[in-house]
Parts: C-alpha cells; sequence; structure tokens
C-alpha cells in the first residue's frame, strides 16, 4: 500500500488534510471514508491495507476540527464558520477530486459514526454521483439527538454509560482492551463536537427522516448498514434497521444490514474485526462488479 498526503481547497476556503491509499495495481473501484466525531482518518490505516488488498483505491480526509485539518488541540470539534453543512459538503469535494484522479471507475462513499451522519445527509442530494453507500455505528439520528442538549458539546464518554462500572471512559468502542487503550492513547481522540457545531448538526436531522427527501434518493444505489448490537448508538440493533427500513420505503432497493451480535461502537476494531472487515469487502465487491 501506498500512502500519500496532501491538502485539499474547499469552496468555502477550508484546508483538508487528505490520505490516499494506493493498490500496486490499477484500482478496480475508489472507496472514500468519512471518519467518526473525536477521532482522526490516519485510524483508518489497517482498513486501507485490507482495501488496497482487494484492488481499492482510499481517500480519507481528517474533518473540520479533527486531526490533521484541526492543526492543534484548540480547535478540535470546532467546524468552523459553515459548521455541519460546510463538513458535509467536503464529500462532495473530496468525491470530485477522486474522480478526477481516477475517472470512469465506480465511487463508494463510506461514513462511520459522525461521518455516516454526513453521509446520510450527502445521499439526499448526491445519490446520482454514487455507486454505493456504507453506513458503519450509524442511527437515526433524529430519535439520538431528542435527547442532547443542542446548546451544550457532545461528551462521548456518555454513551459508556451502559458498561458502567468500567476499565475505562471508552469501553463502549470495542470490547478489545488494546483498541480501547490505543484510542484513549491518541492525542487526537476522545473530544466530542463544541456546541456551536452541535447545533449546526442537531438543525439539519429533520430531512434525514423525511419521507419525501428520502424519496429523491435514487432507487438503484446500494446501501450498506452494519452495527454492533452493543453499540449505544443502535439501541440494540433496531435504531440501524430504522434507518435502513427509512430506505426502504424511499425506494431504494438494494439496502443490506449486519448487526454483529455483541459487538460496540467500533465494529472495525473489534474482537470480530476479521469478519466485519471480510463481509465489507465481499460486498464492495459485488456493487463494484463490472
Amino acid at each position: 500500500m501506498e500512502e500519500t498526503i496532501f491538502t485539499l481547497d474547499t469552496p468555502d476556503g477550508a484546508a483538508l488534510e487528505v490520505y490516499c491509499w494506493s493498490p500496486e495495481s490499477d484500482p478496480r473501484a475508489i472507496v472514500q471514508l468519512a471518519h467518526g466525531m473525536g477521532e482522526h482518518a490516519g485510524r483508518y490505516r489497517r482498513l486501507g491495507e485490507a482495501l488496497t488488498e482487494a484492488g481499492y483505491v482510499v481517500y480519507a480526509n481528517d474533518h473540520r476540527g479533527h486531526g490533521r485539518t484541526a492543526g492543534s488541540a484548540e480547535h478540535h470539534g470546532d467546524l468552523g464558520p459553515t459548521g455541519w453543512n460546510g463538513l458535509v459538503g467536503d464529500l462532495a469535494t473530496l468525491s470530485a477530486r477522486a474522480r478526477e484522479e481516477h475517472p470512469g471507475i465506480p465511487l463508494v462513499v463510506f461514513g462511520h459514526s459522525m461521518g455516516s451522519f454526513a453521509l446520510q445527509q450527502h445521499l439526499l442530494d448526491h445519490s446520482g454521483e454514487l455507486d454505493g453507500a456504507v453506513l458503519s455505528g450509524t442511527t437515526a439520528l433524529d430519535v439520538v439527538l431528542a435527547a442532547i442538549d443542542p446548546n451544550e458539546p457532545v461528551d462521548l464518554s456518555t454513551f459508556n454509560a451502559p458498561f458502567e462500572p468500567a476499565r475505562t471512559a471508552f469501553d463502549w468502542l470495542s470490547r478489545d482492551p488494546d483498541e480501547v487503550d490505543k484510542y484513549i492513547a491518541d492525542d487526537a481522540c476522545g473530544f466530542g463536537l463544541d456546541a456551536a457545531a452541535t447545533a449546526t448538526m442537531v438543525a439539519v436531522t429533520g430531512p434525514l427522516a423525511d419521507p419525501d427527501r428520502l424519496a429523491g434518493i435514487r432507487s438503484d444505489v446500494p446501501i450498506y448498514l452494519f452495527s454492533g448490537s452493543a453499540d449505544p448508538l443502535a439501541g440494540g440493533g433496531p435504531l440501524v434497521q430504522l434507518v435502513a427500513d427509512r430506505y426502504q420505503m424511499a425506494g431504494v432497493h438494494d439496502v443490506t444490514v449486519d448487526l454483529y451480535p455483541d459487538a460496540r461502537h467500533e465494529t472495525l476494531n473489534e474482537t470480530n474485526r476479521d469478519e466485519v472487515t471480510a463481509n465489507l469487502v465481499a460486498w464492495l465487491d459485488r456493487v463494484t462488479a463490472s
């Protein structure tokens, strides 16, 4: 796998730091990754290795207020003046760059957790530009955010409540203690969105559950949702299934759900991660087959 890092300027003046992981031969398709809240794209190198070995070229940007794009810890969780909509708009900006560099091959966008929420919004207006969408660690955002104060910053450790008493404040991420410890030791992980950014995210949840808006999603775009039954965002699984049901009711024909028993939020960092990754690659191979 070859890794390159470049800066991508956005229409509103932000500068995104982007990882590109390339296979040794010409890629069969593009996978674009949108990471979660309080982390960064560099945590997906292991997935990048698996995808490049399977023949995919991978693009993954650090979101605004995250990782290299944030620049320093003082900017963690700050999405800037355009807020949540700016972050969502970055998906289209990076897709355009990826297609420019690799024309004529399929493009699948993968979003984890907060990245999956951005992808849910992106699908409402850009499904015609995608050959597939993957929602990892996702949920019905309107249901979850109904319990969150939009005027307060997000505290990720609150999701640990179902596991208390727990070894750490982030046991909700994975049953693998080594993965949890790596997350905690990473200075670029563990924070939530600040109050201003949270408010801009909460403000746009309505369309994600609006049948009229969902009906505009291209009916033949394949959508893959996977999560763990012990992921607090999944609500035991029904909240993931609710998202899938909404797409199916809107007329999307190819909707697949994998719910892994007892797995927590980061299934790609779980004790059964090899199974999760293999199932993801198999799905990608199916939907990108020529």
